[in-house]
């Protein structure tokens, strides 16, 4: 019997009240809705950067807290707003993850760089030298180098100018496709979640309000809460 990647079930803390959903592999999942929804402290729950106060969140099909958490976390990555990349190069940020378990190939390298578009010639320079659309593309590579199955996504291009921000997208889009990843991202932009999701999951005040094709929530909301939303 084949599991879904993650099932919650009835998952509450003190902001989120009663989560019940399943996520299937390959699948392109938004979460969106206003700021305080919840939807952070959603995202966080997957690799648990947070733990419910009541409910169960199974990764297929096992409780994520029977899963050490280094491996989950290797398997479940995310990409945060900021890289938030170690000092170093970039070198010792991609192979920081598996050099941890003992499984980094020198020859990964060059392939990371080839994922998320870089020069090889990147490879010893110091992230301090990069620029901010630079350092996301490490931070990526990074986040690629543990073999995730799952990407987790908090609004990775916020903070990059509008091409810079298209560059990313255009490469993320790439790597879920090539790599087969479950994809679960956080969007304000609404375009954006159009253009790299497929369902969507609307928090409002920490409430799952509508969760369906993400054109057609957009199109036709189901809740007065989304048609507000949408309209705002």
């Amino acid at each position: 019997m084949e599991h879904p990647v993650f099932q919650f079930q009835n998952v509450s803390d003190d902001i989120l009240h009663n989560m019940n959903f399943e996520i299937s592999t390959n699948e392109k999942v938004i979460l969106f809705g206003p700021s305080g929804a919840g939807k952070s402290s959603l995202l966080f729950l997957f690799n648990r950067l947070r733990d419910p106060k009541q409910g169960d969140i199974n990764y297929y099909g096992k409780p994520v807290t029977e899963y050490e958490i280094s491996q989950l976390r290797r398997k479940v990555g995310l990409l945060l707003q900021s890289p938030n990349l170690f000092p170093g190069t970039v070198l010792d940020n991609l192979k920081y993850g598996p050099s941890l378990c003992g499984e980094w190939n020198p020859d990964d390298a060059k392939k990371l760089l080839e994922y998320v578009q870089l020069p090889e010639s990147y490879l010893n320079r110091n992230v301090d030298q990069l620029s901010g659309g630079e350092q996301q593309r490490v931070s990526l590579g990074r986040t690629l180098a543990n073999s995730p199955d799952v990407l987790l996504l908090d609004e990775p291009t916020s903070a990059l100018d509008y091409r810079t921000a298209e560059e990313i997208e255009e490469v993320l889009e790439r790597l879920i496709e090539e790599h087969q990843l479950t994809m679960i991202m956080v969007t304000h932009d609404l375009k954006q979640a159009k253009r790299l999701g497929e369902r969507g999951l609307f928090l409002m005040d920490g409430e799952l309000k509508e969760d369906g094709d993400i054109e057609s929530m957009l199109t036709e909301p189901e809740t007065e809460e989304l048609k507000e939303f949408i309209q705002d």
